[in-house]
């Protein structure tokens, strides 16, 4: 295989597949950005779970075609949706649906498709694009995911941010850096977020963020609502973003507040717009908070089983709370982890000063929305 570079006037057309979940999509988004600056003249197009599409293009903007604020990193959006497939796999429906993918993604004409997810599905999936070289990881999540590659990178790193930007690196051969990120800029999310901070009187605002993936992620609903009392002494409103199923946690959260906190559950391009708009974020390892730090908003990371060597908030201002009984586990318990109880309202509530102290004295103090636009 030759390598792509800028100095090659055969620049390639660039298929990344990284399928799920929100916090692993925004994990990919640092390498997929180093590409397209050390080939700026590539066509890059994403193979992404339609439940995630949102974080590479905008509702109403067409998924293909000339990049912009809508969709500003990659060409082409090409979307599966495996969990609503495997429902139906044999359907006439299903089956039509996974034709006309493999013809998209085939008539685009890759010549390499990237797998930085490391699973079978993603790399049949990137198999199956038709592309000339398929490369991945020498050491995948999943190890037969290694019988559909044609070359490997030996990921190098301890975050996951830099082992994909390794595995990026096999394209270009040149050194690659992580870049400001680019995400989709939805007009209709922005001018709503704006509206609803107008109606709940939010001039300054933090994001609290309870759930997670699993019980053992989870640090106690009642002490988040402790955490926002102390926030709105300091003039900071919070918001419990919270997801599908967690609406018992984030109103646990809103009472524990007494009035410090309001719940809301956003789109993505709305989080996003939401996001952007914050002043601190305080969560556990979870998709939201990985996104406040690709947008660079101070986070208090709360850990007990995952690493936060690894998965920790990368690239922004940041204080980790993890307690040194918390041993590293991906066993998806239920319960909570034991450890990480032992991380103290107060032990939360010091971080969070201190990021806001140092954003004040960078001059950077927490925007005061007034329902106008901000960047």
């Amino acid at each position: 295989m030759s390598h792509y570079s800028q100095q090659n006037p055969e620049l390639g057309k660039l298929l990344i597949v990284r399928l799920s979940a929100m916090g692993d999509v925004i994990h990919t988004l640092p390498a997929t950005q180093a590409l397209r600056y050390a080939l700026p003249n590539a066509m890059i197009g994403w193979l992404v779970e339609e439940r995630w599409a949102e974080l590479l293009c905008a509702p109403g903007t067409p998924r293909r075609g000339p990049r912009s604020e809508g969709r500003p990193l990659v060409d082409w959006v090409h979307t599966v949706n495996l969990r609503e497939w495997r429902k139906s796999l044999v359907s006439i429906h299903t089956l039509e649906q996974i034709a006309r993918l493999c013809n998209d993604v085939r008539s685009a004409g890759y010549d390499i498709s990237i797998d930085l997810q490391g699973a079978i599905r993603s790399a049949l999936l990137s198999n199956w694009s038709g592309a000339g070289v398929v490369l991945g990881s020498a050491e995948p999540r999943e190890s037969p995911a290694s019988l559909w590659y044609t070359r490997v990178a030996v990921p190098t790193g301890t975050h996951v941010i830099e082992q994909n930007l390794c595995i990026a690196q096999a394209v270009t051969n040149t050194k690659l850096t992580v870049p400001h990120i680019e995400l989709p800029r939805d007009e209709k999310a922005e001018t709503r977020i704006d509206q609803h901070l107008r109606e709940l009187h939010i001039a300054s605002l933090a994001i609290l963020n309870p759930g997670a993936g699993w019980g053992a992620k989870r640090w106690p609903a009642e002490r988040y609502g402790r955490v926002a009392a102390d926030l709105q002494e300091q003039g900071i409103r919070s918001i419990v973003n919270y997801g599908p199923g967690e609406e018992e946690l984030a109103r646990s959260v809103e009472t524990a507040s007494r009035g410090a906190a309001t719940a809301v559950q956003t789109s993505i391009s709305e989080l996003i717009a939401l996001t952007r708009r914050a002043c601190l974020f305080v969560g556990g390892d979870t998709g939201p908070m990985h996104l406040a730090a690709a947008l660079h908003i101070p986070v208090v990371a709360i850990f007990g089983p995952t690493d936060p060597a690894r998965n920790g908030p990368f690239g922004t201002r940041s204080i980790v709370l993890r307690h040194p009984e918390s041993t590293t586990s991906h066993s998806r318990r239920p319960q909570p982890d034991e450890a990480m109880l032992e991380i103290r309202v107060e032990d939360i509530v010091s971080a969070a000063r201190k990021l806001l102290a140092e954003s004040k004295n960078r001059g950077q103090e927490c925007p005061r929305h007034t329902g106008g636009a901000h960047g």
